[in-house]
C-alpha cells in the first residue's frame, strides 16, 4: 500500500503548529496551575490536557507509520470535540470557566487556531492515508 507520510511535505508544517501549540498551552497551564490553581481548576486543568493532547498529536504526527497514524487520530479527534464541548459551554454556561482555556469559545484567545487545528490534522491523515496499489 502506498502512503505518504504524516510527518513528510505539509506534515511538517503540522507538526510545527502542533509543537508551537503544545509549547504555548504547556506554559500557560504550568503558570496557571502553579500559582492561583484554586481560582478556576477546571479551566487550568482543562489548559493542561489540551497541552498534553497537543503534544501527544505533534508526536504521532511525527512518528508516522500505523501506531503514529492512529495516536494522532486519536488525539484530533478528542481536541475537536474538546474545542466543540468545551467552546459551546463556555458560551452557553460561562460560570463553568471563570477564566479562559486554551478551547474557550472555541479557541478564540488563539485566533480560533484551536478549533482549526484539529480539522487540519484529520484533513492531513485522511489526504495522506494508505491507498492500494
Amino acid at each position: 500500500m502506498a502512503e505518504t507520510a504524516t510527518n513528510r511535505g505539509p506534515g511538517r508544517l503540522l507538526i510545527a503548529v502542533y509543537l508551537l501549540f503544545a509549547i504555548a498551552a504547556s506554559a500557560r497551564a504550568g503558570v496557571q496551575i502553579a500559582t492561583k490553581l484554586a481560582e478556576a481548576p477546571v479551566a487550568y486543568l482543562l489548559s493542561g490536557v489540551a497541552a498534553v493532547i497537543y503534544i501527544v498529536a505533534a508526536v504521532g504526527l511525527a512518528r508516522a507509520g500505523t501506531g503514529g497514524r492512529r495516536t494522532a487520530l486519536v488525539c484530533c479527534l478528542v481536541e475537536f470535540f474538546g474545542v466543540l464541548g468545551v467552546g459551546t459551554l463556555s458560551l452557553v454556561e460561562p460560570h463553568l470557566f471563570p477564566e479562559a482555556t486554551v478551547w474557550s469559545e472555541f479557541g478564540s484567545g488563539y485566533g480560533y487556531i484551536p478549533l482549526v487545528l484539529p480539522v487540519l490534522g484529520l484533513a492531513w491523515l485522511w489526504h495522506s492515508r494508505p491507498t492500494p496499489p
